[in-house]
């Protein structure tokens, strides 16, 4: 049973801690590398818990409403390169918009508590995958650099302007 209060406590953690932060980002990096978002409603899901760090693996938990559940090929997709993903049903607790006298809760002025119906998929992933994807990306970002701003050109060169370029001898 997912309460609202536990995800908020969850989000507010990542917010306030720097690694848990940096962590989410590399494992959201690890899902897009992935092309996991190719796969049906899995770019809607919501955090509910982590990312918890263990000495090999990092696990997040993500909720989806039970109709809109994530299309189990992309879980297949991540258990292809080490991953483990277990799916569950569950119900997600939030407390009741109150428009009406009868949404109050008897005895206090909060709201009734509704229930949703929600599938909750959580992914176990290898620190190496994330490792792996991560040197990836910093070896694409370094190749991507621009050649004509990252010559460097030493002092003792000459620049010669391409109307004063004598050809050389034997052309």
């Amino acid at each position: 049973m997912q309460d609202i209060k536990d995800i908020i406590a969850t989000i507010s953690n990542v917010y306030e801690n720097d690694t848990a932060f940096t962590v989410l980002k590399d494992f959201e990096r690890v899902l897009d590398e992935l092309d996991l978002y190719v796969y049906d409603n899995w770019e809607t899901g919501e955090l509910v818990e982590g990312p918890k760090m263990a000495r090999h693996f990092i696990t997040c938990s993500f909720m989806w409403p039970r109709e809109k559940m994530p299309d189990p090929m992309g879980g297949k997709r991540l258990t292809d390169f080490g991953c483990k993903v277990f799916f569950k049903k569950d119900v997600y607790i939030f407390p009741r918009k109150i428009l009406q006298q009868n949404d109050i809760r008897p005895g206090t002025k909060k709201g009734k508590l509704d229930q949703m119906p929600i599938w909750i998929v959580e992914i176990r992933m290898p620190k190496e995958l994330i490792r792996t994807i991560y040197s990836g990306y910093e070896a694409e970002q370094d190749f991507n650099v621009d050649p004509a701003n990252s010559e460097v050109v030493d002092d003792a060169t000459p620049i010669e302007k391409a109307d004063t370029i004598v050809p050389a001898e034997g052309e």
